[in-house]
């Protein structure tokens, strides 16, 4: 199938931020008294908006955040970036391949726009997604897995859900895909297929991807 709308999630997928990203998350839990070890930040957290974190550790412990926490963990994460901070193999391929056959893309992210702009202007990213098609759940009030934030990236768009495809990475991303009537592919480099369930269709390296999207 070909479709007239990709719609890229960014931490895993654009850029390889989630190792990066979970172990300051599990420290910095740990640190306040939730343990919390990087295996459990990526089953919990993963493809998740920041809400979720406050929301998992109210849940679990009766205990509020720290009102600074999303400040603090944005700062520490941001300079984890500006250090680390790399694109995922093969991705400008992708975004090259799309560009040539004039089929529009965008980004949608559980992310804030600062944090996604941070990632894309350490990778060069930032050349491929300008402002205007760079979407973020701080846009719509719901991250993922509820489907807003994809159907707000379609409409903004002008294009069906049916004929979009969602590239995710999570489960979170994926139960939001599915949810929002899209195609969704799954990349499997950290998160196996089985976790990834309900997806179009599955790949483990962006080689794979053109084929799967339809693409020459």
């Amino acid at each position: 199938m070909t479709y007239d709308l990709i719609i890229f999630d960014n931490d895993g997928v654009l850029v390889d931020s989630e190792p990066v990203a979970n172990a300051i998350l599990a420290g910095y839990l740990t640190e306040l008294g939730h343990p919390t070890s990087y295996e459990d930040s990526l089953r919990d957290y993963m493809g998740a908006a920041v809400h979720r974190v406050h929301d998992l550790v109210m849940e679990r412990t009766g205990q509020r955040l720290p009102p600074d926490f999303d400040e603090t963990l944005h700062e520490r994460t941001f300079a984890a970036f500006e250090r680390e901070l790399e694109t995922v193999d093969g991705v400008t391929k992708v975004l090259g391949a799309l560009a040539a056959e004039q089929v529009p893309y965008c980004l949608a992210s559980s992310g804030t726009h600062q944090r996604i702009r941070v990632g894309h202007r350490k990778t060069g990213l930032d050349l491929w997604f300008h402002e205007e098609i760079v979407f973020s759940a701080q846009d719509v009030g719901r991250g993922k897995p509820a489907p807003d934030l994809f159907l707000h990236a379609a409409e903004r768009m002008g294009v069906a859900p049916e004929r979009c495809a969602v590239v995710e990475d999570s489960a979170l991303g994926v139960r939001a895909a599915v949810a929002a009537g899209m195609d969704v592919y799954a990349f499997t480099a950290m998160t196996p297929a089985t976790v990834l369930e309900g997806a179009t269709g599955y790949f483990g390296s962006m080689k794979e991807l053109p084929e799967l999207l339809g693409l020459r």
